[in-house]
């Protein structure tokens, strides 16, 4: 049942596996990647609580010794206190360049660890085991690795690709139902960005993969990270096409930072705000038919994730306060922001060219809808 997605970089190209049971398989699946049968994780509490078990018989199997460590979970784990920590407990394990790190969590334990990985040694190896919908789909995939700032997130970081990513989709059993639908949102962001007909299978599926059916879920991520590969082949450190998966991103970001990133917004719920504000504003601009940010927002309710600023709960910005939030993302170039907008579902594209009072007068309504 396992899917197997190659990402063909030249000289750093890897394998993505998706399907049930990898955690089992792990071992036979690293070892190759070893000079000596030994491998060092980072995981998060929670996930070394429920899996870490699974993880170490299946290492030990091929008979591979493992050493761990756990983080406290959260978005606060991404951050200089935690990257120190991570380093120097890799230090101390002796982890040599031709060693191979594990980053065994969801999208904050692979930023993490893939960042430490990164500046370890100037760089050792690391495979991505990534537990959250949202690290499956996304995070785990492309060698995007990072903490964030107070500034902002994920501004502090580096370019590392994985050697190998085990996604094992049995894992994602144990999700709540609020993460399995904020992964969601980067699921549903690739429909939007260039696969209409993508879209169109998550309105008729993905309910079924949201609850539980086997065959729903590895599709999904399937496709997803076939289309995040795709992408990233063509652009590795986002100097074009590669901003294409920011869609909603913009948006999204200044929520994240307007909420303090804590768990009033999480980040693929931010997405899918994001998303639906993106393809709002493209409407506005003519670029689109208002039927397209319609069908948006109620796949997202049929969903029953985040849709709108009224499902934040507590205080946010004026629209003003946002824009400035927004000024502090990476995607801003020449002082002007850079936005992903659409022709349609399934047409993204990337441009600097909006006018401010358009993007004020549709945070200014998506706040009024607060009441």
């Amino acid at each position: 049942m396992t899917e197997i997605v190659h990402v063909g970089l030249e000289g750093r190209a890897y394998d993505i596996h998706i399907g049930p049971g990898l955690l089992d398989q792990a071992g036979a699946l690293i070892a190759p990647l070893l000079r000596r049968p030994r491998v060092v994780i980072i995981s998060d509490e929670t996930v070394a609580r429920l899996h870490l078990e699974t993880l170490r018989k299946g290492l030990e199997k091929k008979g591979i010794a493992s050493e761990a460590l756990c983080l406290p979970p959260g978005e606060g784990s991404k951050s200089w206190p935690y990257l120190e920590r991570a380093v120097e407990w890799l230090l101390d394990q002796k982890v040599e360049r031709n060693d191979v790190v594990v980053a065994f969590g969801g999208g904050v334990i692979g930023d993490l660890v893939g960042f430490a990985a990164a500046i370890l040694r100037r760089g050792v190896r690391f495979v991505q085991v990534p537990t959250s919908l949202l690290a499956q789909v996304d995070s785990s995939v492309g060698g995007k690795t990072g903490i964030n700032a107070p500034q902002g997130k994920n501004l502090i970081g580096a370019f590392h690709q994985p050697s190998l990513v085990l996604a094992d989709t049995e894992v994602l059993g144990t999700l709540t139902p609020r993460d399995f639908l904020a992964g969601y949102g980067e699921v549903v962001k690739y429909g939007m960005l260039g696969d209409s007909e993508f879209f169109q299978w998550l309105e008729g599926n993905a309910l079924r993969a949201a609850a539980g059916d086997m065959a729903a879920r590895i599709y999904a991520v399937k496709r997803s990270v076939q289309m995040k590969a795709e992408i990233v082949m063509r652009d590795e450190t986002e100097q074009g096409d590669r901003a294409l998966l920011n869609l909603g991103h913009t948006f999204c970001h200044a929520l994240e930072a307007a909420t303090g990133y804590s768990d009033r917004l999480l980040h693929g719920e931010g997405v899918a705000i994001g998303c639906a504000l993106a393809f709002e504003l493209s409407a506005r601009m003519g670029l689109c038919s208002q039927e397209d940010p319609s069908r948006v927002r109620a796949h997202l309710r049929d969903m029953k994730t985040k849709v709108d600023l009224s499902d934040i709960q507590g205080e946010l910005p004026d629209a003003d306060g946002l824009i400035a939030l927004m000024g502090q993302d990476k995607k801003v170039v020449d002082g002007k922001l850079r936005f992903i907008l659409a022709r349609g579902i399934g047409e993204a594209f990337i441009t600097s060219d909006v006018d401010p009072d358009l993007v004020r007068s549709v945070l200014n309504d998506a706040l009024r809808a607060r009441g």
